[in-house]
């Protein structure tokens, strides 16, 4: 992808589906009894992959549109042993929230993942479900996977975790489906709740108290509508687009600004950013609004502490934005982003400092010194969609031609980034 500076970004979109509550909305899906249907469903990569892994246990889902889909779930004990490993791609959250449900059945099953999922930490949820009974394995003995599993009858626990992770935290809840009595989960932040609100729209019983999640076991799960508002990680690419293009006017659809993942309207309001939330009807527990962004003139600040969780995944594009904020923007308490799908932190002070940035990176974040003029560089996404996003946006607000190697990994989450971003494009 090769790309050249922007006059201006005009005109309305409507970004893909929430990745979480998609592969949350299959997951569910299957667990429940009856028909479940899902409708805004995101067709990227990640999520496919957590529909192969429960095609492979047994359970019929048809792709009735590209966002649109019928679950046929057979309840909590109605997968079945699949014929061979189970491949959830590059999706984390496929290999941590599987590995929860496959702890409390009745059959042996080996996951894996590609060369970025093989690198990640498994150990954070290895522990806890090996203390409520399961039988997990990281067959290289590194604490990643690949990872071989045994269900077995299992025990609630109450579990503290070491970081806020709603993949953790949901991969206990849903063994916890399958304990013999309550489990809860305390977390030294909130991470995002879709788990938890979803699960209790299926019928399961989930209190929150605080950072502490507790799950009664073997609810009756029933079929629900799922609709899937638009991803605000997604969105968060054209709110810094937006903010940072000259004469730039977006409005942005029908995204979801659940609490815990609505990190990046609070900086933007940080930063001095021109957007406007305009509340819309919503469907189910998720709330949804229209944003909409013009040109601004930002601020530097300070990211940190409970902040983190809710914006975790849209550091990289804030980095950007941070470049043509004026002073210093300062982002601690991130050291989650060094086993992300690349070392974010790294990648983004290598990557930024190649155009021009002033940019150092620290033992949990980044100081970025804005105002400093970008310019076109080459740069290596690693495979890591996020980071080939965010270098498209700050190369159409550079000097001369930037190219983003690997350029396809956008299509883990967003299969229509580059064709939307050409779409509001004003050269």
């Amino acid at each position: 992808m090769k790309l050249t500076r922007a006059k201006a970004l005009k005109g309305t979109l409507t970004v893909p589906g929430d990745k979480s509550i998609s592969h949350r909305a299959v997951m569910f899906g299957a667990l429940a009894e009856g028909l479940t249907e899902v409708e805004g469903f995101l067709p990227g990569a990640d999520c496919l992959s957590t529909i192969d892994c429960f095609r492979r246990m047994g359970i019929s889902i048809e792709k009735q549109e590209e966002t649109r889909l019928l679950i046929h779930g057979k309840g909590l004990h109605g997968l079945k042993k699949p014929a061979d490993i189970l491949d959830t791609g590059n999706s984390g959250t496929t290999m941590r929230l599987i590995s929860g449900i496959l702890s409390g059945q009745s059959f042996e099953t080996t996951l894996t993942g590609d060369a970025s999922i093989q690198k990640r930490p498994m150990g954070r949820i290895i522990e806890p479900l090996s203390l409520m009974g399961a039988s997990i394995e990281s067959l290289n003995g590194s604490g990643c996977a690949p990872l071989r599993i045994q269900g077995h009858p299992l025990h609630g626990i109450r579990y503290t975790t070491k970081v806020a992770s709603a993949q953790v935290k949901s991969s206990i809840l849903l063994a916890g489906l399958y304990g013999d009595c309550p489990t809860s989960v305390t977390e030294p932040a909130l991470s995002r709740n879709h788990t938890e609100l979803m699960l209790n729209s299926f019928g399961a019983r989930v209190e929150t108290e605080g950072t502490t999640a507790t799950i009664e076991p073997h609810p009756r799960l029933t079929g629900q509508k799922i609709p899937v508002p638009g991803d605000i990680s997604s969105a968060a690419y054209f709110l810094a687009a937006g903010c940072i293009t000259p004469d730039s006017e977006l409005l942005i659809q029908n995204v979801g600004i659940n609490p815990t993942r609505d990190g990046i309207l609070r900086v933007c309001q940080m930063m001095g950013a021109d957007v406007s939330i305009l509340p819309t009807d919503s469907r189910t527990d998720e709330p949804v609004a229209d944003l909409f962004v013009k040109t601004s003139d930002l601020q530097g600040c300070i990211i940190e502490g409970d902040l983190i969780p809710a914006l975790i995944d849209e550091i990289p594009v804030i980095a950007v934005m941070a470049c043509f904020a004026k002073g210093t923007t300062i982002i601690r308490d991130a050291a989650e982003l060094k086993v992300k799908e690349s070392n974010r932190i790294d990648v983004m002070v290598e990557s930024l400092s190649a155009m021009g940035a002033h940019i150092t990176a620290t033992e949990d974040g980044m100081i970025i010194k804005g105002g400093y003029p970008l310019h076109g560089a080459v740069i290596d996404s690693r495979l890591d969609h996020r980071i080939a996003m965010s270098f498209a946006i700050a190369g159409m607000n550079a000097d001369g031609e930037t190219r983003i190697l690997k350029d396809a990994c956008v299509n883990i989450s967003y299969p229509g980034f580059y064709r939307d971003l050409e779409r509001l494009w004003r050269p």
